[in-house]
């Protein structure tokens, strides 16, 4: 049974149902509640790296958060984006999933196939 790591928000729908379909592949979840456990810098990048994006691309530009701290900002460094996550952790786009070295943003939630 394949081991995955799901960064999950219980109140979020698309995250609860990613987490049921890995339930029903008979996965071992690691539920890791990045809301209340914030993440760091270097998982936050190491996640950034398996999904092959930049950060920006993990964030919720719709939250208004992201409005009110300015983070459309072309000229704000990865560094900056990164923390800006750190400090703001609902920013995060949800859920993300981690298996087999590879990481997947759950939206659709069958997204998460395509790594297990």
């Amino acid at each position: 049974m394949p081991k995955v790591s799901i960064y999950h928000n219980s109140r979020c729908s698309k995250s609860r149902q990613t987490l049921a379909l890995l339930e029903d592949n008979n996965c071992e979840v690691k539920i890791i509640e990045y809301l209340k456990t914030p993440l760091t810098v270097s998982e936050i990048t190491d996640i950034l790296t398996k999904l092959n994006i930049p950060p920006r691309e993990m964030m919720r530009v719709k939250e208004p958060e992201y409005k009110e701290l300015g983070l459309s900002d072309p000229t704000l460094t990865q560094e900056q984006l990164i923390q800006a996550m750190i400090n703001t952790p609902k920013l995060i786009e949800r859920p993300i999933v981690l298996a087999n070295d590879k990481a997947v943003i759950g939206r659709p939630p069958e997204n998460v196939l395509t790594i297990l």
